[in-house]
């Protein structure tokens, strides 16, 4: 439904409004144009969740949605695949700091009418350009949006290329992406996945179905032919006292020789744009080294964040792995000066040790889940997610004060933390992480947040609340809990209690597009403004359970692990409860509870 008409009245309601929204206090549905059947169609998960500083009311959220994907019944009803040139970069806008969602529909290489027929006589899907729920203008320009979003806010650049919010607000949309094209002559790109951004100066346009609201994808990695770009995170300079105010910064991790199929060496990738996303100048940030040895760089890295205070200092942390032995990886943190011209050695500012208690076999290869025989993978719980209290939009007020937060694996199964850490000197150090899960909670994920101006803390994170299970036979507990603290005057956040503890869901019924493993993707998000916090989450409360599906992956992994041949699939659709494998993305938004 379009409505260009009003579009000029709308944006001036939505973001010319002086106060915020009310913030809520109980939870909803972000991915509000995704169904609930048949699968994948019904599978949502990895949100990200960006506000505008400058109108705080405005929050877009992105995530992996299958929206477009064909459904099992199409072709072999067996396989529910992941539809070649089929986009999966969902992308959702709240004018009410969350309260309420809206999921436009766009037009572009779509195959949601693929539903098939009971039976694998039918044939293949082909898919059509016809009604998308993704980010806009990939298959056009010859490119698929592969999902992994990560969203930012800046001040749009003017005429005379001088950022300012007086000239609007740009909302930037990082996501990775692959090439349409099957044949290498008529690549877009070299290599497997790339990282793309688009961008809208016009949310409101955008939110209203408005595909010419945002700008064509711009392809910021460069490539090799064996390059695998990978979980990227994107963040503009917001804070109007910095020196490099609106610049953005791009980083990921940079897995090469894919081809060769040990995906090394791997190095730390940021990207920084000065001109408001048209053009990037990219450099590698750490070593490519892949010895575990190697107690300085470690076994690799990935799971960057990056942030910037109000004097224009960029942060990029990321996860590095096992140094000296598996688990025992760490945070290391680099910075820059001068606005992403040259960067720090990595300092590792910490231990974080991985939560892998069990390697199960995901059809192609070998993944770390952490609960149970056929569980969710569980790669990156790991790694760090930060905010810097930098007074945005103006920079006022700001303290500079870092949290950090991540799940911890430090005391072994069934005692899993969500460990949160701070510093108030730049990051030079860092107080003693403190653990923070409610009791029972298994942590799975976690995101957090401070206040522009440094006074309260919005911690966002995916609990399991049941133990490490060692059969598909028993229901198993996934949940999202926000919670907030107070920061003391020694910069410590004080008090954390729940804000909001959302429905338990049972993770089985999610599910791998091969069948073979549950799926809850590798993020949480949460963002805060100096009145409320925001969060997004993985949840699978509307997620059916599937007794064929749970029999058929136990039966799977035992056949690896002996060496026998793997029993065939079960048919989702016909095997199943409509609802299986419907994973959603759940937020809300709070008001500081101690204004």
């Amino acid at each position: 439904m379009r409505k260009f008409l009003l579009l000029p009245l709308l944006s001036a309601l939505l973001l010319g409004v002086a106060s915020i929204a009310g913030a809520q206090t109980g939870d909803t549905l972000v991915n509000v144009g995704s169904p609930s059947t048949p699968f994948s169609q019904n599978k949502q998960n990895e949100p990200a969740l960006a506000v505008d500083a400058n109108h705080p009311n405005v929050l877009v959220a992105g995530s992996n949605d299958n929206i477009d994907m064909e459904a099992c019944n199409a072709g072999d009803d067996r396989t529910c695949p992941f539809t070649a040139g089929v986009g999966g970069s969902g992308v959702y806008f709240s004018f009410d700091s969350g309260t309420t969602w809206t999921q436009p529909t766009y037009t572009g290489w779509s195959a949601r009418a693929c539903l098939g027929v009971v039976g694998n006589s039918d044939p293949p899907c082909q898919p059509v350009v016809g009604p998308i729920g993704t980010v806009p203008k990939y298959y056009e320009n010859g490119l698929v949006s592969d999902g992994d979003p990560g969203l930012a806010f800046g001040p749009k650049p003017g005429s005379n290329g001088q950022f300012s919010w007086g000239n609007g607000s740009r909302l930037y949309y990082a996501n990775l992406a692959s090439n349409f094209a099957a044949t290498r002559d008529e690549a877009a790109f070299k290599g497997f996945e790339a990282i793309a951004v688009s961008r809208t100066d016009d949310v409101a346009a955008a939110a209203a179905d408005d595909a010419n609201a945002w700008q064509d994808p711009v392809l910021v990695s460069k490539q090799s032919s064996t390059t695998f770009s990978d979980k990227e995170q994107i963040w503009a300079d917001n804070a109007a006292s910095s020196p490099f105010f609106g610049n953005v910064y791009l980083c990921w991790a940079s897995f090469r020789s894919v081809s060769r199929g040990n995906a090394a060496p791997q190095p730390l990738i940021v990207a920084t744009s000065r001109d408001g996303g048209t053009t990037w100048t990219q450099k590698q940030v750490t070593s490519a080294s892949n010895n575990p040895f190697n107690t300085k760089q470690g076994f690799g890295r990935s799971g960057c964040t990056v942030r910037t205070d109000s004097h224009g200092v960029v942060y990029v942390l990321a996860n590095q792995f096992a140094v000296g032995m598996p688990g025992l990886g760490s945070h290391i943190l680099i910075k820059s000066f001068d606005g992403g011209k040259t960067w720090t050695r990595p300092q590792n500012i910490g231990l974080a040790v991985d939560t892998c208690f069990l390697v199960q076999f995901d059809g192609t290869g070998f993944r770390c889940v952490m609960d149970g025989v056929g569980g969710a993978r569980d790669d990156l719980s790991a790694s760090p997610s930060i905010d810097i209290a930098n007074g945005a939009p103006t920079g006022a007020g700001a303290t500079n004060e870092i949290l950090r937060t991540w799940v911890d694996g430090r005391d072994g199964v069934n005692h899993e933390h969500v460990m949160v850490s701070y510093s108030t000197n730049g990051g030079n150090t860092w107080s003693a992480p403190t653990a923070t899960e409610s009791t029972g909670d298994r942590g799975y994920y976690s995101a957090i947040a401070i206040s522009p101006h440094g006074t309260d803390a919005y911690l966002v994170y995916n609990a399991f609340t049941t133990p490490l299970s060692n059969n598909t036979t028993s229901p198993r507990g996934l949940v999202g809990v926000v919670k907030h603290a107070d920061i003391g005057g020694s910069g410590a956040p004080v008090g954390w209690a729940e804000l909001h503890r959302g429905a338990t869901g049972d993770p089985r019924g999610s599910s791998q597009n091969n069948l073979w493993l549950e799926f809850l993707g590798d993020y949480v998000y949460a963002v805060a403004t100096n009145t409320y916090g925001a969060a997004v989450w993985n949840d699978t409360r509307n997620a059916a359970d599937c007794p064929a599906i749970d029999a058929w992956r136990a039966a799977a992994q035992a056949a690896v692990q002996n060496g026998t041949t793997v029993p065939t699939k079960p048919a989702p659709e016909q095997a199943c409860p409509a609802t299986f494998g419907n994973s959603d993305i759940f937020g809300g938004s709070y008001s500081d509870p101690t204004p």
